[in-house]
C-alpha cells in the first residue's frame, strides 16, 4: 500500500524518505536524458557554441526541444529575436503543466513556486502528476525530482559540448544528427491523417515561405501556421463525427 503524505507537507520522521524517493522516481529521466544531453552538446559545439554557453543554456532554458530548435536556427542563421520568440511559443506548455501541479501546491511561498515552476519538463512532470493523483507524494518528493533531472541534464549537455570540440566536423554523421533527429520526432508525432496532413502542410508552407520570403521567417511562420491549419481540421472532423 502506498504511504500517504500529510497534505500540510509536513517531513516525515525520517527525513531522508523524500529524498530516497525522489532518486527512485527520477532515475529513469535521469537515465534518459543523458544520451539526448550528450547528443545535443555535441550538435551544439559543431554548430560554433562553447561549452560555458551550452552549459548556460541548459540552466536558463532547462528544454530539450527548444534548445534543439536553438541549434538548428543558429545553423540556419537565423537571428536572436526569432529563436527567442520560437522557444517562447515553444515553452508555453510549461505554463500549463505548471498551473496543473499548482493545485497540488497551495499554501507554499511564491519563491518556491517559481522554482519548481523553472523545473518543470514532460517527463517530471508526468512523474509528479502520477505521484500526486495517487496521495504519496508532497513538495519535497517534487521539487527533487525536478532538479534531479535539471542536474542530469545540465551536466549530460556540457559533457556532450566538451566532447563535441574534440570532434571534427562531419565525423560519425555529426552534421545530419540534427536532421535525423527532427525525422524521428516527426515519425512518432504522426498518430493519425490530421497530423500527416499538418507535417505536410508544414513543409508546403515553409518551402514556399523561404522562396518568396527573404530571411528566416518562415520556420515560425509555417510551424505556426500549419499547426493552426491543423488544429481547424481537427476540430472540423471532430464535429462531423
Amino acid at each position: 500500500m502506498s504511504r500517504q503524505i500529510p497534505k500540510q507537507h509536513k517531513l516525515l520522521p525520517d527525513n531522508q524518505a523524500w529524498l530516497l524517493d525522489a532518486l527512485m522516481a527520477s532515475w529513469p529521466i535521469c537515465f534518459g536524458y543523458i544520451p539526448i544531453g550528450l547528443a545535443l552538446g555535441v550538435l551544439a559545439s559543431q554548430a560554433g557554441i562553447p561549452a560555458w554557453a551550452v552549459a548556460m543554456m541548459s540552466v536558463l532554458v532547462f528544454a530539450g526541444s527548444a534548445q534543439f530548435i536553438c541549434v538548428a536556427m543558429l545553423n540556419a542563421g537565423s537571428g536572436i529575436w526569432p529563436i527567442i520568440f520560437t522557444t517562447f511559443i515553444i515553452n508555453l506548455r510549461h505554463f500549463l503543466m505548471a498551473s496543473a501541479v499548482a493545485v497540488y501546491l497551495g499554501g507554499l511561498r511564491k519563491s518556491f513556486l517559481s522554482l519548481f515552476a523553472y523545473g518543470i519538463t514532460d517527463e517530471s512532470f508526468a512523474v509528479n502528476m502520477t505521484h500526486f493523483r495517487k496521495g504519496n507524494w508532497d513538495y519535497q518528493r517534487a521539487i527533487a525530482v525536478n532538479q534531479l533531472a535539471n542536474t542530469a541534464w545540465i551536466v549530460s549537455t556540457t559533457c556532450g559540448a566538451m566532447i563535441g570540440q574534440r570532434i571534427p566536423i562531419g565525423a560519425f554523421g555529426t552534421d545530419y544528427a540534427l536532421t535525423a533527429m527532427f525525422l524521428a520526432l516527426l515519425l512518432f508525432q504522426l498518430r493519425g491523417r490530421v497530423f500527416v496532413l499538418t507535417g505536410i502542410l508544414a513543409l508546403a508552407i515553409a518551402t514556399a515561405w523561404y522562396v518568396l520570403i527573404p530571411g528566416n521567417s518562415y520556420i515560425i511562420g509555417s510551424s505556426v501556421l500549419a499547426a493552426s491549419l491543423g488544429f481547424y481540421c481537427k476540430r472540423y472532423r471532430d464535429k462531423r463525427k
